[in-house]
């Protein structure tokens, strides 16, 4: 099915970019498999041998996806957990036989896809020498972000230590890594950068968090739909809380323990609204309780200490939010 998975483009044509194609030199592989997947160790299984490596690359949003072998029999171990990667690993041809935590072993043929979360678990796989895989590296905050906005909640190391395998021949998997190296083939641009490919970044990750979860006896969706999400009734406490020093969205994403797309995509889900616009609605409607207080302070140094420093522009958006100016409030206190 992959046999010329990123080696031709739309037209038939050999591509032309993202990839650094054959090599024999060790430290050339390694220099690419590093800054493409993260550091880890090879080893050979045998003595004496010289790689024949395949290497093409390219991008859809934050996932890479490679076509990769080393064209002799090797062991890949000792992945590195810093770099926060998932690798989900699909065989073209030959054979991978991928360590379990229990000592035995899984093997993935042709069409047969297996995944490792290398930021939280030890992984080793060893290829025969006519390997040949179709690879995805999958930052981990992205997968966390994703169940986060769908499912409200981020999952255990039950998933993130589970090592398995997904799909297989006929799989609606197989089928969605197929229209991915199509798409790649038709517009490789488009996939890396625009929206197209956060669209089918989305897909990837969707699908890879549902097929995983199954594997490893986890019902993500559980009580979903009845409550929202921990992470938006903490950053609106905190909105509520710190609005008068006008938080960044990055800061109340922090709070919130999440990343700002998921915190907005949280938001639009299960408020219809978006943490700027409730951070601007509690801001107006808060100068205005004040407003209506009879004290001595100015509608100036109310304003004021909600942050608002443009006072023409705030003018104009509390006339637009409660049909009159701010003055006019005032007057009424």
């Amino acid at each position: 099915m992959f046999e010329n998975a990123l080696l031709i483009d739309a037209a038939g044509q050999p591509t032309q970019r993202h990839h650094q194609a054959f090599s024999q030199d060790w430290d050339r592989i390694k220099e690419w498999s590093d800054s493409i997947y993260m550091p880890y160790t090879v080893t050979p299984i045998g003595k004496g041998l010289r790689p024949a490596s395949d290497m093409y690359s390219a991008s859809v949003g934050r996932i890479d996806i490679t076509r990769f072998c080393y064209g002799i029999p090797v062991t890949v171990g000792e992945c590195s957990p810093e770099a926060g990667n998932i690798l989900v690993l699909t065989t073209i041809r030959g054979n991978g036989r991928h360590s379990l935590a229990d000592g035995s072993v899984v093997n993935t043929a042709a069409g047969e896809t297996f995944v490792a979360d290398c930021s939280r678990t030890d992984y080793f796989v060893e290829f025969d020498e006519d390997h040949l895989q179709l690879n995805l590296t999958v930052p981990h905050q992205l997968v966390a972000d994703h169940s986060q906005q769908w499912y409200g909640m981020v999952p255990d190391d039950r998933l993130w230590q589970f090592k398995c395998s997904i799909g297989g021949i006929g799989s609606s998997w197989l089928a969605l890594m197929d229209y991915v190296v199509r798409a790649v083939a038709e517009s490789p641009e488009a996939l890396s950068r625009e929206r197209l490919g956060v669209r089918v970044q989305e897909l990837m990750t969707a699908q890879l968090l549902e097929e995983w979860a199954a594997q490893a006896g986890l019902e993500l969706a559980v009580g979903v739909d009845s409550a929202e999400p921990v992470y938006v009734r903490t950053a609106e406490d905190y909105i509520d809380t710190f609005a008068r020093s006008v938080p960044t969205a990055s800061e109340i994403a922090v709070a919130a323990g999440v990343s700002i797309r998921a915190l907005t995509a949280g938001f639009r889900r299960y408020r219809d609204t978006t943490p700027s616009r409730l951070l601007r609605e509690r801001r107006l409607t808060g100068v205005r309780s004040e407003l209506l207080l009879a004290d001595e302070r100015t509608v100036s140094d109310i304003a004021n200490s909600w942050g608002y420093v443009n006072l023409g522009m705030f003018a104009a958006n509390f006339r637009k939010r409660f049909g009159e100016l701010p003055s006019q409030t005032r007057l009424r206190a």
